[in-house]
């Protein structure tokens, strides 16, 4: 059986995050609500492009493009989507997934377009009557694989019309008729007002529905406390790294209650040696610990946290509370990720402060054409030093290439994050 979907949804309106299309004035940093949205335990965000013109949907383009430079949960994009070209911009911008509007005449020919170019499992369909649906019978379930219901009076009726699963808008949250309709097979979640609302706990949801019987995407532990050794005090010792650069943060310490406490809200939950009580992380200063990875190391008595963290770990005001050295051997860094970000920042440091001599900076002021054609002569020198059976000239032209390579990335706006996430999604 399929997870179950906690499914948020955004509304852009000129590049801003807004309540829904109704409501307009009230405006928000929608990369900070994706954030939240992240975080909190949402499975998935559609995200409606409200604009009226070229010149906003643009912008609104944008700001998905950067959504998905800084959240992990995928995103579905949709909205002003009138040609296959709208459908490549929201996919290029990161979205897996793009929704069209079942209710414009336009959708049938658009659907089979891009499920033919795209693939059926990046297309859905968002339904407000079964018009759409007896219309497009013939060919939909091969054309989509989610359709998203807009008014769950089409429930009872879309069961015996259609196979395809389903997310449904729920617009008055309760809880024991949620249950009961996610213990249907064809729907796949749930999405609306309660969803969306960020006061709302959706862990303590997701484990609500599990009590119910409801497969949900939240966190099982493979390890109880019974299975851990804690010392003499009945702790276990925390060390907490940031889920994306493995920067140690901080060290603290969990019993049993604050341990299940972390599993079931997904907020990192310690046990305060000093004031003998359990305490949330970021609870008074805003910046939480949300849970990524709990890991138990080789005898059972540490616990290895990789969280996203809300703003610093430390009391101080630093990033991490490990910043007090007291000795350093330098070397030669050899992660790779590592050293591309590091070339990258160079690069980047050229670029917004040029460096008389610099050749990265005669790249920029030449221009675009200038860099273009340094890289395909840099693959083209790859080509000849592959056919060369000493693979040393072979390395000396991509790393040649990669640098050029990079140079472009900084001078199109384009990120290592942008290049890992999608190749992620292949």
């Amino acid at each position: 059986m399929e997870h179950k979907n906690i499914v948020a949804t955004i509304y852009l309106k000129d590049g801003m995050a807004v309540k829904n299309p109704m409501e307009l004035d009230e405006k928000k940093d929608v990369i900070e609500l994706a954030s939240v949205y992240d975080d909190s335990g949402i499975d998935k965000i559609i995200i409606y492009d409200l604009s009226t013109d070229d010149e906003e949907h643009e912008k609104n383009i944008l700001a998905i493009r950067e959504i998905n430079r800084n959240i992990q949960v995928k995103t579905c994009g949709g909205g002003n989507i009138r040609r296959l070209e709208d459908v490549k911009k929201l996919l290029y911008a990161g979205c897996v997934e793009v929704i069209l509007n079942g209710s414009k005449p336009e959708t049938i020919d658009l659907v089979k377009e891009a499920s033919a170019r795209f693939g059926a499992h990046k297309i859905l369909v968002s339904l407000s009557t079964v018009d759409f649906l007896f219309k497009s019978m013939d060919f939909l379930k091969n054309a989509v694989h989610e359709i998203v219901v807009m008014n769950t009076g089409l429930l009872q009726s879309l069961e015996n019309i259609t196979p395809i699963p389903y997310i449904v808008q729920v617009d008055d949250f309760n809880l024991d008729y949620v249950a009961d309709i996610l213990k249907s097979s064809q729907i796949r979640g749930i999405s609306g007002p309660y969803i969306n609302d960020t006061t709302s706990d959706i862990m303590q949801l997701k484990s609500d529905l599990s009590d119910a019987g409801i497969k949900m995407d939240n966190f099982e532990p493979k390890l109880l406390w019974e299975d851990l050794k804690p010392n003499c005090d009945g702790l276990i010792p925390t060390v907490v790294q940031d889920f994306q650069t493995n920067e140690v943060l901080m060290v603290a310490y969990m019993n049993e209650e604050s341990l299940n406490a972390t599993i079931r809200t997904g907020k990192m939950t310690y046990f305060s040696r000093s004031r003998q009580s359990l305490w949330v992380k970021g609870e008074t200063s805003g910046h939480f610990q949300y849970v990524k990875s709990l890991t138990a190391d080789c005898d059972f008595d540490t616990i290895l946290a990789k969280v996203s963290q809300v703003g610093v770990a430390c009391h101080t005001g630093a990033p991490s509370c490990f910043f007090n050295e007291i000795v350093k051997k330098e070397y030669v860094e050899r992660n790779p990720l590592k050293v591309f970000e590091n070339v990258y920042d160079v690069i980047l440091d050229r670029k917004a402060h040029p460096k008389e001599g610099s050749y990265t900076n005669y790249l920029f002021d030449k221009g675009l054409d200038k860099i273009l054609k340094k890289v395909g002569e840099e693959a083209t020198e790859i080509v000849i030093a592959a056919k060369n059976p000493d693979p040393e000239e072979t390395k000396y032209e991509i790393s040649d290439f990669l640098y050029h390579m990079m140079v472009l990335m900084a001078e199109k706006g384009v990120t290592w994050e942008d290049i890992t996430s999608e190749l992620a999604q292949r």
